[in-house]
């Protein structure tokens, strides 16, 4: 899907949040990057194939 240069990394790769955004929803919480992925406000993600990744934000530090 991905058309410009250089291309975005692959939907399988580690590095796949980094691909340019296509179509961004923030009030329904979602964005579709150019590789296929589609990824949630929470930091959990869809892939091409159905795969489903959970969230996973940091967790906070207390002192």
């Amino acid at each position: 899907m991905c058309t410009h240069r250089p291309t975005c990394s692959a939907a399988d790769s580690p590095d796949r949040e980094a691909a340019r955004t296509i179509a961004s929803h923030p009030e329904q919480g979602w964005s579709l990057l150019c590789n296929s992925v589609v990824i949630f406000e929470d930091t959990g993600e869809l892939l091409p194939d159905g795969q489903v990744i959970a969230p996973h934000r940091p967790l906070a530090v207390t002192a």
